[in-house]
């Protein structure tokens, strides 16, 4: 369970820059440091827990890389083209004998190279002559088309870092190593609530001043996108003393606290108060749009985030500040988002020193080169902004204006969880 002091985010200066935010998040937030043994099939999306070690080389022997005929390398024909007797073949899955002097050995892909035999010819390369024996030209260089043993991943190698994030390649690589189980980080276990009179949960019946709470749901399917386990403690209405308890609870069997809306400066958003009275709460100033506000705080050790209530901004905010919070937890490094570069299709103004995520289409202009559509309409609570577009345009602090044929960095939404 992740024990945090209560000033661990303590930061009393100007307004932060993304980057600044997201520094801070993962210094001072502690990993959890406890892990478990899954199946491979069962690993993909997990944190591995510890480095691991080639406990075999890869490939475990020495085997030709394609289909041809094997031979010894102070046998290869120089200066015009020579005819070899064939003794032997060697199939994927066999084994193989010594090679004959002065003869080649029928091989095919994947096949263990004969003792002796160094370099194979290409069958595509060779022909096969009246008396049966194979022609090989000259001018092949020794270990031609071999692979030797090792020449991926040598024993003993780190093939994999603790605190790696695990993909399907990575499994696979656990997999050529004959493992069956991976020691990755457990699940994090995350509450995640909603703020509000204003909603209703889906299934249940809205009074027509209310809106159905679809934040939740958002976050809670983010969340399991970085296997995260997932509490749904639903929707929590405005009332600082049952709402500082909800949290006191929370706090005891979770690893992080997830709320959205309510943490605003207004008079009737509540979570502020709530989780004073519960822990300590710092509200960061970060420089983002769309975003603010985002709320940081603990309570009896654990980590609360208190996103926006707007679903344009929960979905930003989670990506810059939940996303390297819980891979902080996990003990896992973020990987930076690197933007694809693409060709600005709309005029856009923004304030320096702000970072500004803009919603576009891609498409593939009649030049060739993709270009970024803008979504037509602005305005940070639009669902069907997020439904309809492709991704996010990044516009960095220093950026005050986009003019149509300007290059600027594209963010898919797949990349960024």
């Amino acid at each position: 369970m992740a024990q945090l002091s209560d000033d661990c985010f303590a930061f009393g200066g100007p307004m932060l820059s993304v980057d600044e935010a997201v520094g801070i998040i993962t210094s001072r937030v502690r990993a959890i440091g406890e892990s478990q043994a899954v199946p491979l099939v069962e690993a993909d999306g997990r944190t591995l827990a510890d480095d691991l070690a080639a406990p075999l080389p890869l490939p475990p022997f020495t085997n030709s890389a394609v289909d041809g005929y094997a031979v010894r390398s102070r046998e290869l024909p120089s200066g015009e083209e020579r005819a070899f007797p064939l003794s032997g073949r060697v199939q994927a899955g066999a084994s193989a004998e010594a090679a004959t002097p002065g003869h080649a050995v029928r091989i095919f892909t994947g096949a263990p190279m004969p003792q002796g035999a160094d370099t194979v010819f290409m069958q595509e390369d060779v022909r096969i002559d009246d008396a049966g024996h194979v022609v090989l030209p000259a001018g092949l260089k020794p270990g031609a088309n071999v692979r030797p043993a090792g020449e991926d991943i040598p024993q003993g190698h780190i093939a994999l870092r603790s605190g790696h994030r695990l993909r399907p390649q990575d499994v696979a690589l656990a997999a050529a190593f004959g493992l069956t189980h991976l020691d990755v980080v457990r699940r994090l276990r995350i509450a995640v609530f909603s703020t509000g009179d204003e909603l209703a949960s889906p299934g249940t019946t809205r009074a027509a001043s209310q809106l159905f709470d679809s934040n939740r749901y958002m976050l809670m399917a983010m969340l399991r996108r970085l296997s995260c386990e997932v509490s749904d403690l639903g929707i929590l209405r405005d009332e600082p003393t049952s709402l500082s308890s909800a949290l006191k609870r929370a706090a005891a069997q979770h690893d992080l606290i997830l709320t959205t809306g309510g943490v605003s400066t207004g008079e009737e958003d509540y979570v502020k108060a709530g989780v004073e009275k519960a822990g300590s709460l710092v509200l960061w100033r970060m420089a983002i749009k769309p975003g603010r506000p985002v709320a940081m705080g603990v309570i009896d050790g654990t980590p609360l985030i208190g996103l926006p209530g707007n679903p344009v901004a929960s979905f930003v905010t989670f990506v810059h500040v939940v996303r390297p919070t819980v891979l902080a937890l996990l003990g896992s490094v973020p990987a930076p988002l690197v933007a694809l570069p693409v060709r600005a299709a709309f005029t856009y103004r923004k304030k320096i020193g702000r970072r500004e995520y803009v919603r576009v289409t891609l498409r593939k202009a009649e030049d060739g080169p993709l270009e970024a559509i803008k979504f037509p309409r602005e305005g940070a609570g639009l669902l069907s902004s997020l439904v309809e577009t492709d991704g996010l345009v990044e516009l960095r602090e220093d950026v005050i204006k986009v003019a149509p044929g300007d290059s600027v960095g594209f963010l898919g939404y797949a990349d960024l969880l």
